[in-house]
């Protein structure tokens, strides 16, 4: 095999490993900019305020001075009386019209309230006429975030109780993994039409009272992938890359020296 030879085939190795490089890369482009196309970033977006109830909202309701019942005077037939565990599972429907049906009392008007305000006027309704002195919890059970990106367990996370932190979601999701860049850390927030960002960065104590870091039903956060972490993946798939392409590049060296 004369050096012409050997020539031509070391340029179309180096050729091919260019475009395969440039492909990685155009990929790996695309798959960054997810969260970057028409949003507006600003430096703190809209503070989260209290969640009010709305129609079709999911709502459990509970008397804490009795986990069977939400009230007292259930059927003491064991064959018609719920357990502890349905009772937890119990839920009820926020009606177009603004109301719940609840027992004993019925329908009563709680859209527009906040899970505080419904608390004290289901409690008060019931003190009024049936308990004595209940005590009540509401939640409501189809509020939720999605977690993106970096994070150990990615998913849809519930928001049952009110001002529910970024920390306390990350930290249900398990944390951000070893890849996760804790100095961007975007918030998206509104319409899906024109959506509000802000990016937080965790390794500054302060940027934890940002009014953003409290979320909101359907707020989506984003972790994403630290320059290192990006560095190294570059590496990697360069090194990918170029494996094949040294080892066409041995075999053409070996066919040139037993040729000679």
């Amino acid at each position: 095999m004369s050096r012409r030879v050997l020539n031509h085939h070391l340029q179309f190795v180096l050729s091919i490993s260019s475009i395969l490089l440039l492909f990685s890369s155009c990929s790996y482009k695309q798959d960054q900019v997810l969260f970057e196309g028409n949003t507006q970033t600003t430096a703190s977006i809209s503070p989260a305020t209290i969640y009010r109830i709305k129609p079709q909202d999911i709502l459990q309701v509970r008397n804490l001075q009795n986990v069977k019942y939400i009230v007292d005077d259930a059927p003491s037939n064991s064959s018609s009386s719920p357990s502890a565990a349905n009772a937890d599972n119990q839920t009820y429907q926020v009606e177009e019209d603004s109301t719940v049906g609840l027992p004993v009392l019925g329908n009563v008007k709680i859209a527009g309230l906040t899970r505080y305000e419904a608390e004290k006027k289901i409690a008060y309704l019931y003190g009024k006429t049936l308990l004595k002195d209940p005590v009540i919890q509401v939640k409501i059970l189809n509020l939720k975030v999605t977690l993106m990106g970096e994070v150990k367990t990615p998913g849809n996370y519930p928001l049952l109780k009110d001002k529910t932190t970024l920390t306390e979601v990350l930290g249900e999701a398990g944390g951000l993994t070893s890849k996760a860049d804790e100095k961007n850390i975007k918030i998206i927030r509104g319409p899906q039409e024109n959506p509000q960002v802000t990016e937080i960065d965790l390794g500054k104590l302060n940027s934890l009272s940002n009014p953003a870091c409290i979320l909101q039903n359907q707020d989506i956060i984003y972790v994403s992938e630290s320059r290192h972490a990006v560095k190294n993946e570059k590496l990697q798939n360069l090194s990918n890359i170029a494996q094949p392409a040294l080892t066409l590049l041995n075999t053409v060296l070996i066919i040139f020296t037993l040729s000679k």
